[in-house]
This record gives C-alpha cells, sequence and structure tokens, in this order.
C-alpha cells in the first residue's frame, strides 16, 4: 500500500486527522520538500510530534529513482508525504501511476492546499480563479525579465474575467544546478520580488495581491497595485501572489477591508 498523504500549509499539526494516522501506522514514512515545504516546522520537528522517521527524498529520488519508495510499498504500508495537497504536483501523479502499473494499492488523504486558501484569506471567489501560473527566479529560467508565457497566462484569465494565482519559485539547496548549492540556505521567491517582475514586463498599475504565510497563525493579506507592493516587505516564506481579474464588488470589498487595497485602486463601480 502506497499513501499519499498532504501535511497542510504550515507544522506538524497542520495535517487532517486521518492523514496523521496514517502516518503513524506506516511501516515507512517518505517525503519531499523540493516542490513546496511546511516553513512553520522542521522534519525533526515532524519526527518527534508524530513519532516516526521521515526519509526525505530529493528530485531525482522522487522522479528519476523512485524504485525504494515502490519497493517498499510493494512489501508493506508506505506513505508518501508533501507539504500542502499531496496531488498537486504533477511528480506525485507520476509516481501514483507507477505504482498502480506495478499492481501497489493507493489511495490519497488530502491536506489544504496554497490555491484554496489564497481564495479563503483574500475573499477572491474560488470559483473565477483561472489556469495558475509559476513564476521562476530569472537565473532559472534562462533569459531576462518574466517569461513571456506568464504573461500569457495572466492575460489569457483576465480576457475571461478570472483570478490568476501566481506560484513563487522555490530553490532547495542541493536540488537543482541553477539554485542554492548544497550546505547554503534555500532560496524562495518573495511577494515583492514578483510583484516588482510582473510591473516591470507587464503593468505597474494592475491590482495584485500578495499572501504570506498561508496557514500560519499570522498570515498577511496586501492588496494594492503591483508597483506599490514591490515596494513593501512580507516577512518569512512562504509567499504567493494574486492577479485579480474582473473584480466583483464583494470581492472589492474583501480586497479593500481584508487586504487593505487602497479605494483608488479598484474599478470603479
Amino acid at each position: 500500500m502506497l499513501t499519499f498523504i498532504g501535511l497542510g500549509l504550515w507544522d506538524e499539526r497542520s495535517v487532517t486527522v486521518e492523514g496523521r494516522d496514517a502516518l503513524r501506522s506506516a511501516d515507512r514514512v517518505f517525503a519531499e520538500f523540493y516542490t513546496s515545504r511546511l516553513a512553520g516546522t522542521t522534519v525533526a520537528d515532524l519526527e518527534r510530534h508524530h513519532g516516526i522517521d521521515i526519509e526525505v527524498r530529493d528530485r531525482d529520488g522522487v522522479e528519476r529513482d523512485p524504485e525504494p519508495i515502490l519497493d517498499a510499498a510493494a512489501d508493506g504500508d508506505v506513505a508518501f508525504c508533501t507539504a500542502g495537497d499531496t496531488m498537486i504536483s504533477t511528480t506525485h501523479v507520476d509516481l501514483r501511476v507507477r505504482a498502480a502499473e506495478r499492481g501497489i494499492e493507493t489511495r490519497v488523504i488530502h491536506g489544504v492546499t496554497a490555491q484554496s486558501a489564497a481564495s479563503s484569506l483574500t475573499g477572491l471567489q474560488n470559483y473565477r480563479f483561472g489556469k495558475a501560473v509559476t513564476l521562476p527566479f530569472e537565473y532559472a529560467h534562462g533569459a531576462d525579465g518574466t517569461p513571456q508565457s506568464v504573461i500569457d497566462g495572466i492575460e489569457a484569465n483576465r480576457e475571461r474575467g478570472l483570478h490568476t494565482l501566481v506560484y513563487l519559485d522555490i530553490k532547495v539547496a542541493g536540488s537543482s544546478p541553477a539554485g542554492p548549492a548544497e550546505g547554503e540556505p534555500d532560496e524562495y521567491m518573495t511577494a515583492d520580488h514578483a510583484a516588482n517582475a510582473l510591473a516591470r514586463d507587464w503593468d505597474d498599475d494592475a491590482v495584485g495581491v500578495a499572501v504570506a504565510r498561508a496557514g500560519s497563525p499570522d498570515p498577511v493579506v496586501a492588496a494594492d497595485t503591483l508597483g506599490a507592493l514591490s515596494t513593501r516587505e512580507f516577512g518569512d516564506p512562504l509567499h504567493l501572489l494574486v492577479i485579480p481579474g474582473e473584480i466583483h464588488h464583494l470581492e472589492a470589498e474583501a480586497l479593500a477591508e481584508l487586504g487593505g487595497c487602497p479605494r483608488s485602486a479598484l474599478p470603479e463601480r
């Protein structure tokens, strides 16, 4: 049995009760934290809180060499854990398909996602979000400025009146030649960095919403023009940026009251 468990958004307590029980009953527990991470805890704290040992796999250990995970699941009860919801990344879907091809039974225990949290915290209606995009660090995509695919994705959503969730790049030390080397600090793109890139390469006056530390006791939501957001600091990771499309009057009220958006930046009604 291979059980995929989403750990939620913040710390060792963010997992659901069902996920907690599955973690504690597994024969072996694997995890990856290169697609996202729990910013409010450490692997050691996770292990201590749940009374388990966690075998952390890097990107190669999940995508190119998943056999140790699959072999263990063929012979016993294995948990595979990620931050957020465990099936958001195609990496994890691929691992589940590989298990199915080997006749290994799988199940999924969901966790809270960054996308649902962003909608909840900002007041932007979840059914009005379009396709999400990921903004990479400039050095990681081999070109100057913001990738055109990111701008095209935002504009395509806005043409349909839809909001865009912009995932911000994470570089875990040692996980990529383009990122920090093993032993160096992990690197997390901040919302002000992302706002600056989009203000420079796309639209300085467009409204953006920065979301920091979703799922924590002290999340931050700040709405303003991209140009204004680019001059602010939002504290510790993880950060997201949302680019609203057509803004419903209730969403406008939420951005003003919950995100501190200046009324002058919001569309007139």
